[in-house]
């Protein structure tokens, strides 16, 4: 797609259905000369926001330079030419690719910076001149004019180039952000399995929500450096000007104060780095366990794993700790730093016996509050340089992983070859570094239009071999050719959040009839009717509200929908049941994919005999190929997977009396009635409200709702909670006595100095040096004393706030039902624990002490300048009313937009992560540059409220500025006009120094205000998070049940009824049955019957609406939901292991002494695996397991089982994604060491439910049958009969054609 294209199909998908509101919006690349100097082109935004709550298609576009797609296509192309490829960079190259990409702006914003430093010290240059004009006898009224112009010149000149270069530099940090967050997206594409491993989803993320960010974020301080020269350079020669020699005193002090910095700031960038360490591990835990909150829910071990956050958090606090004393500290000696500079240099002054004059005085303490500045933010920006260069470093790290080998695959171009696939001598290992070799000496030709079927045990490398086909797996040697398109199906399904039907069309086309075609054949017909708004229904996270299997059978219809001309299918009969695995094998493999070439992975022996060729694997290597009936003869490995499905079947026939029977019952038109009874897991049986979509309430009736944010102003609630957090808000009068206290010293000390010198050399002082200086000494001592009152105080509350917030939060969530995961994605969840929680910890307390901080000290200024002329407050009302008026207008846009940035970034988010976990799938695909198009979307969806609430801020500001150049122009206007009303000089001249800092101090108390609206916001998210209603109690004092409640096991359902929510229809509609104890039961029935739904209600999962369980006689509603779930046990349909060790996998409340652990391995068959490495039970377990394979993580689970010793075990589908030995493994130490305990089984192979003692078919929330299946089979018209009948049809004569 050329970049033109891409910028309009960006374009459009943006302004869909607002075009005429863009029209109205002029944006930025649009307007003329005036309107980009007063920002006039951001009125109309903020219009249409004072007037309605913004969306986003009131955002003006993003000129083409801002969209990430332009930035990042400059970005990579200086990239390739500073280091070729993307491994080579180095930080300084990073650094100096970013600088060639955005050199205009940064430019730009630099020549602003340097006009606003030089505006700055006019005021103070020319303080002198007009002490000296008000005190001269005879003046000219000229002259004072003159004076005036000067004066109100340079303020125009400081205002127009401060705001210009604020705004571009954040346009500047916006593109870099693009840029980079596009890169890392790029590379998350392009890495290796291995290098996956190494860095964990959750690190890659806080790579694009944090670093990214803070590089973005530098733009801040990229000029501060030379600026402070600048500033420290034009300072001396004010004050050389003034005091003389003394100058030289002033710019030790300075250097002195900048020296003792450095060592705080070092420790600063140390916390900084660990407190970002310790984030990611609490972030990885924290994702860990928002993955796999239900099986925690489960087994009771929630409380268990929020401690183990609770841990991380505490780690996480020493350094916050150290980060908030260290930025206390800097507080304290920066706003002290004028006061001890004019200290050393007046005494130096008095020492020198160099006379001191008002107008002397007042040009210096000018100065020194400028110098304020450089020496105030040299710190910030020097730890800004540190955050930045460790955001750079890992990036870098990130950028530097290794790839994907690419030379793995040699691609012939399509039909040049009859061969399809072929290896020979291949050798393939997932790790080189560590010498083992996954795939050994394979060789192996496959033409097109072949089916393969590959079999073996569980570990045997079977993935592996499909996996170096799609070249994922590094080559160590030999040949590997494919011919033509590949399509691939992985064996736990990736399904996109979004649309089922973008899903399947997965960036094809819409071509109706082979899309009915395709449902067809996956038999997702059926399940599409169930689901409330059909193949329209948004899928939440990780396809939350399907079944495992339905997700198997979205992916199959995705692969088939893509037409390639190679077919890759890891297991995909695993996760679907037996009737609609003979559907899929016939309809897809057999039927449309005819003439394909197509390699399936397979358990199920029944799918084997239609194979063209079969390839048996065992370690690693192919032990055996050929044909099914040449493989049965010749050797042993699969003969022993045979054998164990020959004895399932067998168990099969000795129910029956006779060996065959009638098929004629089962024809081809009511195999749809079968159709499909795997687990229904979420809200699957919505009604199809009579299959028409009432449009009104579409929106409602979806899982995920789209995210909430508030609207209107950010409630008084708010701030009056985050304040009132920390102690009921104990410290709150004594933060604000010390402000006031600070304030009221520093005025009297300036006052001081000014009313006790002479105002002219000609005058004699009326005090004493020496009392002077102690006088002025000892008042500077008290305001400094106020200073660190207030930094500390600030720092003791912010730090506290923060900690009771994240316990709430996070206990809050924890404690949420299962319902508010379902359709709260995590990425939403992550965002508070993340970035809101970082917020809350470093910034807003000084936010909101900055404020009140500023807001005194306007106050002050105020003051004093009306000491000089009273009439000042005639234009003070109305500027304040102006101002206040302003403020209010604007603010009502900053904060949607401030939202809206908030609201943006968890897209971006979310599809990184979704394309990090189904990398494998959409290379195999090759719809890298569609994903990354799709990310370039997201990214500029953010940078637009993003740009435009920085360009609101300077659209205020500006204004503000103006205003506050009024009021100080008027001032200086009287005082020439009118000399004879002013009591004294040196008092007019306070007034007017004074009042050339009242924009700035102005401008930084609107910008406190605006920022902490915006960021407050964080709070109010997480304040949401903290109401979240919760789950029933987890235990009942007054009703424990015993502890060797369930002794018997009996399980009594009595007219249970449940639905998922109010508004949805019952699940289970009155259900009465009774599981005796001990005794095995199978149950059975469709897609949406309420299988799952009957074992969450049995694990309180699900509340019932009506209705009891009862348990040995206790009704389990009235019991702690962890007694409940602790005394049961059960095998999940995905097996799920933690990171941690194997004990801490198997016991994880660490209840069990290491000689059971043991015990249980063994009876679980994983023993001697463990035995084999070296750390035994402390040998790790990576992220998900992913270093254990699928069959051995759900023997994890069965050890898990085995441990516990319930009297009541449930069986969720539990043997969906393992091969027949490792199902005949299950299944026999169920028989075993659970004889005496009630099983239920959520059935999924005809032989386990054949085993059982009982069979309960459910059908739409009703009990259709319930008898032991020796009964059910003599009844041939009962659904039982029928399925077992299709089975065996099946399994006899394959699918031969």
């Amino acid at each position: 797609m050329t970049k033109h294209a891409l910028q309009e199909s960006l374009l459009n998908g943006v302004s869909n259905n607002s075009s005429e509101e863009n029209e109205i919006l002029t944006s930025y690349s649009k307007a003329g000369f005036f309107s980009i100097l007063t920002f006039s082109w951001m009125s109309p935004l903020i219009t249409l926001g004072s007037k309605k709550t913004l969306n986003h298609q009131d955002l003006p576009l993003l000129s083409a330079n801002d969209t990430a797609c332009g930035s990042f296509s400059t970005f990579t192309k200086n990239l390739e030419l500073e280091c070729g490829n993307v491994t080579m960079v180095t930080p300084i190259k990073l650094v100096k690719v970013l600088f060639l990409s955005t050199w205009k702006g940064i430019l730009m914003s630099g020549l602003f910076a340097f006009l606003y430093v030089c505006a700055t010290y006019v005021g103070p240059y020319l303080i002198e001149n007009l002490v000296q004009y008000l005190n001269d006898e005879n003046k000219v009224k000229n002259e004072g004019y003159v004076l005036a112009t000067a004066f109100i010149a340079a303020k125009l000149v400081e205002c127009l180039s401060q705001r210009h270069w604020m705004f571009k530099f954040q346009q500047v940090g916006v593109r870099m952000q693009a840029m980079l967050v596009s890169m890392i997206y790029a590379k998350g594409l392009t890495l290796s399995c291995q290098s996956k491993e190494e860095h964990s989803s959750g690190e890659i993320i806080n790579l694009m929500n944090v670093d990214a960010q803070r590089i973005g974020e530098f733009c801040w301080y990229m000029h501060d450096i030379w600026m402070s020269v600048l500033q420290i350079s034009l300072a001396l020669f004010i004050l050389q000007r003034s005091v003389g020699v003394a100058s030289v005193a002033a710019f030790a002090a300075t250097v002195v104060v900048m020296l003792l910095n450095l060592p705080v700031t070092s420790l600063q960038e140390r916390s900084q780095a660990k407190l970002m360490e310790f984030k990611d591990k609490r972030m990885k835990a924290t994702t860990e366990i928002l993955m796999n909150m239900r099986i925690l829910k489960l087994q009771a071990w929630e409380m268990k794993f929020l401690s183990k956050i609770i841990q991380l958090r505490k780690l996480e606090e020493t350094w916050l700790k150290k980060f908030l004393i260290g930025n206390a500290i800097v507080r304290f000696l920066f706003f002290n730093a004028p006061t001890f500079i004019a200290v050393v240099t007046f005494g130096a002054c008095v020492l020198l016996g160099i006379p001191l004059e008002s107008g002397k005085i007042l040009s210096a303490l000018a100065t020194f509050r400028i110098l304020q500045m450089p020496i105030y933010g040299l710190p910030d920006t020097i730890s800004m340089i540190a955050q930045t260069k460790v955001s750079l470093d890992r990036i870098v790290t990130f950028l530097r992983l290794d790839d994907l080998q690419t030379d793995v695959v040699e691609k012939l171009p399509r039909g040049s070859s009859d061969i399809a696939i072929e290896i020979v001598n291949g050798n393939f290992s997932w790790d080189l570094s560590s010498g083992n070799t996954t795939l050994k000496n394979i060789n192996l030709r496959v033409c097109h239009g072949m089916r393969v079927a590959v079999c073996g045990t569980v570990g045997s490398g079977k993935s592996s071999l499909v996996s170096c086909i799609i070249g994922e797996i590094p080559k160590i040697s030999g040949n590997l050719k494919v011919c033509g398109t590949k399509a691939y199906v992985a064996q736990s399904p990736w399904i996109q959040s979004g649309k089922i039907e973008e899903n399947i069309l997965f960036g094809k086309e819409m071509d109706r009839e082979k899309y009915e075609k395709v449902l067809e054949a996956c038999s997702l017909k059926k399940d599409l009717e169930v689901l409330p708004f059909g193949d329209q229904t948004i899928i939440g996270e990780k396809g939350i509200n399907l079944s495992g299997g339905q997700k198997q059978r979205v992916q199959i219809a995705r692969a088939l929908y893509q037409d390639a001309d190679i077919y890759l299918l890891d297991d995909p009969f695993s996760a679907v049941d037996a009737h609609t695995g003979s559907h899929i094998f016939k309809e897809c493999l057999l039927g449309l994919l005819k003439t394909k070439t197509v390699i399936y992975i397979t358990h199920q022996v029944e799918f084997l005999p239609d194979a063209d060729l079969i390839l048996v694997m065992k370690e690693g290597r192919i032990t055996q190929s050929g044909k099914y009936n040449d493989i049965l003869t010749s050797g042993t490995d699969f003969m022993e997977l045979v054998g164990a499905h020959r004895a399932a079947l067998s168990s099969v026939k000795s129910l029956e009396r006779r060996p065959t029977f009638k098929i004629s019952s089962i024809t081809g038109e009511d195999t749809g009635s079968l159709s499909d009874f795997e687990l229904e897991q979420e809200i699957e049986n919505v009604d199809d409200r009579n299959g028409k979509l009432d449009e009104t309430i579409v929106p409602k009736g979806q899982l995920v709702q789209d995210e909430e944010r508030e609207k209107g102003s950010v409630g008084f609630k708010v701030f009056w909670k985050y304040i009132t957090t920390a102690y009921g808000g104990a410290l709150v009068p004594f933060l604000l006595l010390s402000q006031i206290l600070t304030v009221v010293l520093q005025i009297a000390s300036n006052y001081w100095m000014a009313l006790a010198t002479p105002v002219s050399a000609t005058e004699e002082p009326v005090i004493g040096n020496l009392t002077l200086m102690v006088v002025y000494v000892s008042l500077a001592i008290g305001s400094s004393f106020g200073t660190l009152g207030r930094a500390v105080l600030a720092a003791i509350a912010g730090y506290k706030t923060a900690t009771m917030l994240f316990n709430q939060m996070h206990l809050s969530f924890i404690r949420a039902p299962m319902s508010f995961f379902d359709s709260t994605p995590s990425g939403r969840i992550l965002n508070r624990a993340s970035s809101d929680q970082s917020t809350v910890d470093m910034n807003i307390s000084n936010l909101a002490w900055g404020f009140t901080y500023n807001m005194v000290q306007l106050l002050g200024s105020i003051a004093v300048m009306s000491q000089a002329a009273w009439q000042v407050f005639i234009v003070l009302i109305p500027v304040m009313a102006a101002c206040i008026w302003y403020q209010r207008y604007y603010s009502a846009s900053a904060r949607e937009l401030a939202r809206l940035t908030g609201v943006c970034q968890a897209p971006v988010i979310q599809h990184f992560s979704e394309t990090i976990s189904g990398s494998t799938t959409i290379r195999s695909f090759e719809q890298e540059s569609r994903f990354t198009e799709l990310n370039i979307q997201l990214i500029d969806k953010y940078s637009q409220p993003k740009l435009y609430s920085a360009s609101a801020m300077e659209w205020l500001n500006f204004r503000l500025d103006l205003l506050s150049s009024t009021m100080f122009a008027f001032c200086l206007v009287f005082l020439v006009s009118f000399p004879s009303s002013i009591a004294d000089p040196s008092i007019a001249g306070l007034a007017v120094t004074y009042g050339i800092n009242l924009n700035a101090i102005q401008t930084n108390l609107i910008w406190f205000l605006c920022n902490l609206e915006n960021k407050i916001i964080s709070v109010e998210r997480i304040l949401q998070y903290t109401s979240i209603p919760s789950e029933a109690s987890l235990v009942i004092k007054d009703n424990q049940p015993d502890h060797s409640w369930p002794s018997f096991g009996e399980v009594h359902i009595q007219d249970l009824q449940v639905q998922y929510a109010p508004h949805l229809p019952l699940v289970l509609r009155g259900l009465k049955c009774t599981f005796t104890a001990g005794a095995k039961t199978g149950i059975v029935g469709r897609t949406g019957s309420g299988k799952s739904t009957l074992v969450q209600a049995l694990f309180r999962l699900v509340e019932p609406v009506a209705g009891q369980i009862l348990i040995d006689n206790i009704n389990i509603s009235l019991i702690g939901i962890h007694d409940l779930r602790s005394r049961l046990s059960i095998i999940p349909q995905d097996p799920t292991m933690f990171e941690g060790t194997v004990r801490s996998n198997l016991d994880p409340l660490e209840e069990y002494t290491d000689e059971q652990i043991w015990e249980a391995l063994d009876m679980c068959q994983l023993g001697d695996e463990v035995r084999k490495k070296e750390e035994k039970l402390d040998s790790t377990v990576t992220e998900n397991g992913e270093n254990w394979s699928m069959g051995q993580r759900q023997l994890v689970c069965l050890g898990r089982v085995l441990l516990k010793k319930s009297k009541i075990l449930v069986l969720d589908e539990a043997t969906a994604s393992v091969d027949t030995a490792t199902d005949n493994i299950i299944q026999q130490t169920v028989k075993q060491h659970f004889s005496d305990c009630t099983v239920i089984t959520i059935a999924h192979r005809i032989t386990s439910i054949l085993d059982s003692d009982m069979v309960l078919f459910l059908s739409e929330g009703l009990i259709e049958e319930y008898d032991s299946p020796k009964k059910l089979l003599k009844d041939k018209s009962s659904s039982l009969a029928q399925l077992v009948a299709e089975y065996t049809r099946r399994s006899n004569t394959g699918f031969g054609t």
